[in-house]
């Protein structure tokens, strides 16, 4: 993958992540905060806790960072996958955010792939 590549479907899926928070916002009456700076988007949860998502440019990944730990991804198969899994991004991100907040939310349901 070219680092133009790479840098495209990043921002596809920060972009994601902020329009699925707008929408569990509107629909599911959570209040997760989305900052975005750079290459870097925080999930902010009423308790103060926090998810962090950041993309790692020279390594081509993009870093997940959450109670439960951190877990690196990589585009593969049409998506982005867990280094050491093969998860799915959007079902990793699901998984803290629903611990995160108490409840089930569901990102990634009109995922673009590529």
């Amino acid at each position: 993958m070219t680092d133009l590549e790479y840098m495209d479907r990043a921002e596809r899926l920060l972009n994601q992540i902020e329009r699925d928070c707008d929408r569990l916002n509107d629909q599911a009456d959570v209040d997760i905060d989305n900052q975005r700076a750079g290459g870097m988007v925080t999930l902010l949860f009423p308790d103060g806790g926090q998810i962090v998502v950041n993309l790692q440019k020279p390594l081509h990944e993009v870093w997940l960072a959450a109670r439960a730990g951190g877990l690196h991804f990589r585009y593969a198969d049409g998506c982005w996958r867990d280094t050491k899994t093969g998860e799915n991004f959007y079902a990793c991100l699901s998984r803290a955010a629903s611990a995160q907040a108490g409840r089930a939310l569901q990102f990634g349901d009109r995922e673009v792939k590529s």
